[in-house]
């Protein structure tokens, strides 16, 4: 199923609720069945319409929930923080909001960096975690992004004119495989008022000109337990390298490592029908272990400080 068809014909119901004085889109298929909800969380300057081409597939037995994060798609964009902490209580809220008390959560890129902090803000409320391509493993990230982590002010007070097309030339440049249609509608809601404002303030959290400030590894001590995780990452990642799931499966036990050979920053673009499987795969699978922390580990530099710790085994669902 390429990128380029139609978004869907499934019967997606739109809907939007206030929390915590954000007014929360998001998009709903699938009824609740005894399987836990699935919640899939965009990236930076993304939308829930990166997810409405797999998510159908996996509703066919389970609630899907795709929300548009704050600052983002058809969601509010008040005049807030955007720091990464005030994502994850948001979105814990919105939970409340939604009826599901635990979830299984699929975060990409800067998503993966927010479910990663709902597990320290929300513990509990996560019962598997799949991370794709995930901000917050380690310091290296596009020059793009670090040009804009080092001046969020300038981003802030002129950056609104030109947000539909930093949108599309982003897309370009990590590329990614929306479809003409979704980089439109893309640029249009990231052209609205605010938008400039949420991505300034949201990189200003997670990004200097140095990389990525924030890092699972400097506060996983204070996780009382994690669920079980797998990461899915494409070796050819421009954005955020391979090596950052190399060092959270290093620094892990029991993580569930996927590389797709020859793909980018949208692995679940690029080969979307390896990436369903092995994700229902690892939503439905029995016995799964819960991670576990192998030892303290912590941000030093470009990448974790790392013991003598055996290498990981990578699945290859992708060997083109």
């Amino acid at each position: 199923m390429g990128t380029s068809e139609p978004a869907t014909t499934a019967h997606w119901q739109y809907r939007f609720a206030d929390v915590d004085g954000v007014r929360v889109h998001w998009a709903e298929l699938g009824e609740s069945t005894e399987k836990p909800p699935l919640v899939f969380l965009h990236g930076l300057s993304d939308c829930h319409r990166s997810w409405l081409r797999l998510a159908p597939r996996l509703a066919r037995d389970r609630r899907v929930l795709v929300p548009d994060l704050p600052g983002h798609g058809l969601s509010g964009r008040p005049d807030a923080s955007y720091e990464l902490g005030w994502y994850a209580h948001v979105l814990g809220h919105w939970l409340d909001t939604v009826g599901i008390d635990r979830a299984d959560v699929v975060g990409h890129s800067f998503g993966g960096g927010v479910a990663q902090m709902m597990l320290l803000e929300c513990p509990g409320r996560i019962r598997r975690l799949a991370l794709v391509s995930s901000g917050g493993l380690g310091r290296e990230i596009a020059a793009l992004l670090r040009l804009a982590g080092s001046m969020p002010l300038v981003v802030e007070r002129l950056g609104q004119p030109f947000m539909g097309l930093f949108t599309r030339l982003a897309r370009k440049a990590t590329g990614s495989l929306h479809s003409s249609e979704d980089v439109a509608q893309l640029s249009a809601m990231n052209a609205q008022s605010g938008s400039a404002r949420a991505f300034a303030r949201t990189v200003r959290d997670i990004i200097d000109w140095r990389g990525q400030r924030r890092s699972f590894f400097e506060r996983a001590d204070e996780l009382s337990a994690l669920p079980p995780i797998a990461v899915f990452w494409g070796d050819r990642d421009a954005v955020i390298p391979f090596s950052h799931a190399e060092a959270l499966a290093s620094a892990v036990d029991g993580v569930r490592l996927t590389r797709f050979a020859s793909c980018g920053h949208y692995p679940h673009h690029e080969k979307p029908d390896d990436f369903v499987d092995g994700l229902r795969e690892f939503l439905d699978a029995t016995g799964v272990r819960a991670a576990r922390l192998r030892r303290a580990a912590e941000a030093h530099g470009s990448g974790i400080r790392r013991a003598a710790i055996p290498a990981p085994s990578v699945l290859e669902p992708c060997l083109g």
